[in-house]
């Protein structure tokens, strides 16, 4: 049977299990409403049907969520029957390419469809991605590292952030820690992580890339103990700057829920600047 676009009732459509991408409520979902609201859903969503008679998106999700901010009713899919693996690489192939993907976002997809791909093949789920895939004649990781354009070794790398507890994998998102230490980390337990968690928030700190390689030297040896992991943290950064501290909390109020500290700290950035500039114009024009 050929397949068709049929108008589905929003309360049937579900969210695809651990889908690594986020729907923020931001500029970029409010810009897709109005599209939404001037012309109306131009591209389907993508489902496949569920043993209870539900629909789980593929893709879509961002246009649901504008569609429910329009109090819309009903939704064009498209549905399709697929399995599971080739519902996972299908949805992250649509999403991979998108802009302003966070470090999260992309670990997640990469880990997601390696282990599909590694399915697909017969192959148990294995952390480096090593088996070889007899419809290419080639291990799945490079199979993945073609299709997405990335080198092998930076799909291993993102995958790594996915052992972070997500405390510290949001302070990545957030711009707060970089791309090499924070892979670096991936690699202490999970005890560890949450004691380093405890001290960045006390001593109100993130690891150095150097500082980083060193726990995880520690940790690999069984000797990161939460007094070697304060000693490493608490030591002087040359390119350490006086902060000024504010409470998270105090800040909320005044920026939409979706925004992350980064984007805060951006924000009264670009303000103080703006201020700055007016009244240096209205000094030039006495």
């Amino acid at each position: 049977m050929a397949e068709k676009v049929t108008d589905i009732q929003m309360d049937k459509l579900v969210g695809f299990r651990n889908h690594p991408f986020q729907v923020k409520d931001d500029e970029r979902l409010n810009a897709l409403c109005e599209s939404i609201r001037d012309y109306g859903v131009l591209s389907p969503l993508l489902a496949r049907p569920t043993a209870d008679g539900n629909y789980e998106i593929v893709s879509g999700h961002r246009r649901k969520a504008a569609a429910m901010k329009l109090g819309m009713e009903k939704l064009p899919v498209l549905v399709r029957k697929m399995t599971d693996d080739e519902a996972v690489i299908l949805r992250v192939d649509s999403n991979i390419q998108r802009e302003n993907l966070l470090p999260s976002e992309k670990a997640y997809a990469y880990k997601m469809k390696l282990e599909a791909m590694k399915r697909r093949v017969g192959r148990p789920a294995k952390e480096n991605g090593g088996q070889v895939d007899h419809n290419f004649g080639k291990k799945s990781r490079d199979v993945l590292a073609e299709d997405l354009s990335e080198s092998a070794r930076t799909i291993q790398r993102y995958i790594r952030l996915t052992y972070l507890q997500k405390p510290i994998l949001d302070l990545v998102d957030e711009g707060q820690i970089a791309f090499s230490p924070a892979v670096e980390l991936s690699y202490l337990t999970k005890l560890e992580q949450a004691e380093l968690w405890d001290i960045m928030q006390s001593e109100d700190c993130t690891p150095s890339l150097s500082q980083a390689v060193r726990m995880k030297k520690l940790s690999k040896i069984a000797q990161l103990t939460p007094e070697m992991i304060f000693d490493i943290m608490s030591e002087e950064k040359a390119n350490r700057k006086e902060r000024v501290r504010i409470d998270v909390s105090q800040l909320r109020k005044y920026f939409p829920k979706s925004y992350t500290t980064a984007q805060m700290e951006k924000s009264i950035l670009r303000m103080l600047e703006e201020q700055h500039k007016k009244k240096q114009h209205n000094k030039d024009v006495r």
